[in-house]
């Protein structure tokens, strides 16, 4: 059956004017060829070389390497920073007050528009009720991390 998903999870990732830069494994290599990851899902032969445009190389905690169109990447993620140094439980809870604080200032943005305002008074007040919490739960989470 069909339904919906969302996934989260922590990637490391530079941006590359070409993704001719990265081997992509089944993309630009195949398993075991010189400068290939060692990630490879097959032993096909070369799929079509990616097209020359901006994007991002993906590297996945399992060590997999991709690479993802800029427009694509940037709508999927949100920058964390140079957090690698930090340990598992902190680069969370930095990645955590990020989502928070994008779907916040998304909310907040929601507020006060023409849309907002046709909702009936109940969810407004609902909605305006989540930005409060939101707001607290990003302070509690800025104390953590200045903590670290």
């Amino acid at each position: 059956m069909t339904q919906e998903y969302i996934g989260t999870k922590q990637v490391l990732a530079w941006e590359q004017d070409s993704p001719k830069k990265v081997k992509v494994c089944g993309i630009d290599c195949r398993k075991g060829e010189a400068d290939c990851n060692s990630y490879c899902t097959g032993g096909a032969d070369r799929a079509p070389a990616h097209p020359a445009e901006p994007g991002y190389a993906v590297k996945y905690p399992d060590g997999y390497i991709s690479w993802s169109p800029k427009a694509i990447f940037e709508a999927a993620y949100l920058p964390l920073g140079h957090i690698g140094h930090l340990s598992a439980h902190q680069q969370r809870v930095i990645g955590e007050s990020v989502q928070l604080g994008d779907r916040l200032t998304k909310l907040d943005g929601f507020i006060g528009t023409e849309l907002f305002s046709s909702l009936p008074q109940r969810e407004q007040e609902l909605l305006k009720l989540q930005s409060g919490a939101m707001h607290v739960y990003r302070d509690v989470l800025a104390r953590r991390i200045e903590a670290f």
